[in-house]
């Protein structure tokens, strides 16, 4: 931190134009590192029932809830954590059981391992380029993407811009994957791995991979679609190849789920050098991304993959939900009506498919219910989960009451990125949105080792994060 300014790597959903090729979308989408709109593998509930049956089932069952915020938005709903044991061991749940099914990492339960990032060697090709060492690890601040490759000038303007450590040239799309679309990065594998999260950037036999024709795709990605470490994928660009996995892990660009060599991406039909990532950790980003533009063509667009709380602004602990220094200035909270009509059009929901990156009406990932819930009476909120963390004061469990928003670290690669959402709606109980093949249910609630904390929506702080949250 320098000159009062924390950093907070988010997860901002960012759509820009990028060229259109056979099987190469007209658009990349940048959300987190964890997946679409901070979107992560979430309890399953035995059974699958119609949306109409679940809906009805839920509002007789929390008619209570809804009675019991009445005239005021700070009744007491009890313990929390005493509720939530009780509506796992009536589900016939331990926590270790609830937190393996949602996701949730719990250490030291023998669950998801913190080492995360996986990688299987694969054979060689003779011509494949060797990936050089580590260098010094950079933080990815700013992505520029453009339709088509960016002129060499305006590369070299903006590596020479104050305030810019490096600037490294990639190909950008997004692309189709087994059947459904992911951004893609084509790369110099020992270059771009200077960018990546530490344990990824460490992995020299997942870099070697990329070199040699496979592609390393995020942990969370290869989870959710059960794709097979060392497997193949389907991947449909100018032509459809069939591409190994050499690895998983958090590729260090938010959003972006996949990675291959630059060679490979021109096979597929990539622009090349549509795009650029920049670090430029000490530097005010606002005032950097407005100097970008100045250099960039017309169609181009950059955005930031961080957060930056100026000194003044309100500052937020990395790896744990809640703004902090909030006064009543930044208030109020959400009324009693308010908090019972967001209740009510979110239960509404129940029985809805989870889609990675559904932001309504028909189908929602755990950010996308949150926003869209809240859009429906007139609140703005930012598209994903890390954004979201920062929209109220950290809330203690003692004082949890129905509208709060409990978060969740779920992705090992990145053990401490706020990647889960859920609405907490009383009695030791939460809804959200679940993993692909399932739909948004009621569950208990989970306050073990991965839980980051909860957060009281203030929707005067709640519209100043989306405002800064390119979307």
């Amino acid at each position: 931190m320098r000159d009062g300014i924390r950093r907070l790597r988010t997860g901002l959903w960012i759509a820009l134009a990028v060229s259109v090729a056979a099987g190469v979308s007209s658009a990349i989408i940048v959300p987190n590192a964890s997946g679409p709109a901070g979107s992560a593998r979430v309890p399953a509930q035995a059974g699958a029932r119609s949306a109409a049956a679940s809906r009805a089932a839920v509002e007789r069952r929390y008619a209570a809830v809804f009675k019991s915020i009445g005239a005021t938005s700070t009744s007491a709903t009890g313990n929390a954590v005493a509720e939530a044991t009780a509506a796992r061991e009536a589900a016939g749940q331990t926590e270790v059981a609830a937190a393996h099914q949602a996701g949730v990492l719990l250490p030291g339960t023998g669950g998801s391992s913190a080492s995360a990032v996986q990688a299987v060697s694969l054979a060689a090709k003779s011509d494949a380029p060797r990936v050089g060492p580590l260098g010094r690890l950079r933080p990815a601040d700013l992505l520029v993407v453009a339709p088509t490759t960016l002129p060499a000038a305006t590369v070299s303007a903006i590596r020479k811009l104050s305030g810019v450590t490096a600037a490294n040239l990639l190909d950008a799309a997004r692309i189709q994957v087994n059947g459904g679309y992911v951004a893609m990065l084509g790369v110099d594998p020992s270059t771009f791995r200077d960018f990546a999260a530490k344990p990824t950037a460490k992995s020299t036999v997942l870099w070697q991979n990329v070199a040699a024709g496979g592609v390393a795709i995020s942990y969370l990605m290869g989870q959710q679609e059960k794709i097979p470490l060392g497997g193949t994928v389907k991947v449909v660009g100018a032509r459809t190849e069939e591409i190994r996995v050499g690895g998983f892990g958090t590729v260090g660009i938010s959003g972006v789920d996949a990675v291959v060599s630059d060679s490979v991406a021109r096979s597929l039909g990539m622009p090349a050098g549509n795009a650029i990532v920049v670090s430029a950790p000490h530097a005010n980003l606002s005032a950097l991304i407005r100097q970008i533009k100045h250099k960039l063509p017309k169609d181009a667009s950059v955005a930031a993959l961080v957060g930056q709380a100026a000194p003044s602004g309100l500052k937020i602990d990395a790896g744990w939900a809640g703004a902090i220094g909030v006064t009543a200035a930044d208030g109020p909270g959400l009324t009693a009506a308010q908090t019972r009509a967001f209740l009510t059009v979110a239960l509404d929901q129940v029985g809805k498919r989870y889609v990675w990156g559904g932001d309504g009406p028909d189908v929602f990932d755990c950010s996308g219910l949150v926003q869209w819930s809240l859009r429906q009476i007139g609140i703005v909120m930012p598209r994903v989960a890390v954004n979201q963390a920062q929209t109220g004061p950290r809330v203690a469990l003692s004082d949890l009451e129905p509208g709060d928003l409990l978060f969740y670290h779920t992705d090992p690669t990145a053990p401490t990125y706020i990647s889960h959402v859920a609405i907490y709606i009383g009695k030791g109980l939460m809804l959200q949105a679940p993993e692909p093949g399932e739909d948004v249910q009621v569950v208990p609630a989970i306050f073990g080792g991965g839980f980051a904390g909860a957060v009281a929506i203030y929707p005067r702080i709640a519209a100043a994060v989306a405002a800064d949250s390119p979307e």
